[in-house]
């Protein structure tokens, strides 16, 4: 791999240079987004997801709605989402998990960062390090992850490396 061909180091996470062009569309729990509703670029979105339950069918709606999350995301040149995560059994059961995201894309100038905040497992604050070792028996690869861009501060981070759709302009 030459010089020149090498991705850009990961640094801490930073909201998108394009925030200030977002009009945030807000989605309710187990809410899909209309596909031909929201033709803006960039696209802002935040999506409720504490309610991802067995008992009342949280969960379901959920599954019924994510995919429409990320078809709503793909075409566009760039796009922010931030979200709010809770998976538990029951309602009113401590989550076995949850955590606040923000994640962002600008494919004109070849940008991407994810952060996680929050982040708890069954109620207890949780460290990248105790989330790693909590999921290394299942994947190393994700407990690797944790371990790499957790470990900066920001609970997230941030990477580019120049353009990656031909269509998109950097703005």
């Amino acid at each position: 791999m030459q010089a020149a061909d090498q991705p850009s180091p990961v640094s801490p996470y930073f909201a998108p240079p394009f925030r200030d062009d977002c009009t945030v569309h807000h989605f309710r729990e187990g809410q899909a987004p209309d596909l031909n509703s929201y033709p803006e670029d960039p696209l802002c979105v935040e999506y409720a997801k504490r309610d991802i339950t067995v008992d009342n069918g949280g969960a379901v709606r959920f599954l019924l709605a994510e995919p429409a999350r990320f078809a709503i995301a793909l075409p566009k040149c760039a796009y922010w989402q931030q979200d709010h995560w809770s998976v538990q059994f029951s309602r009113g059961d401590v989550p076995v998990v949850s955590w606040d995201g923000s994640y962002w894309f600008d494919k004109g100038a070849g940008q991407a960062a994810a952060r996680l905040r929050h982040f708890a497992i069954e109620g207890q604050p949780a460290t990248f390090r105790r989330a790693a070792r909590t999921v290394r028996p299942y994947s190393s690869d994700l407990a690797s992850y944790f371990m790499k861009y957790g470990s900066n501060g920001s609970g997230g981070g941030y990477a580019g490396s120049g353009p990656w759709d031909p269509r998109c302009t950097s703005g």
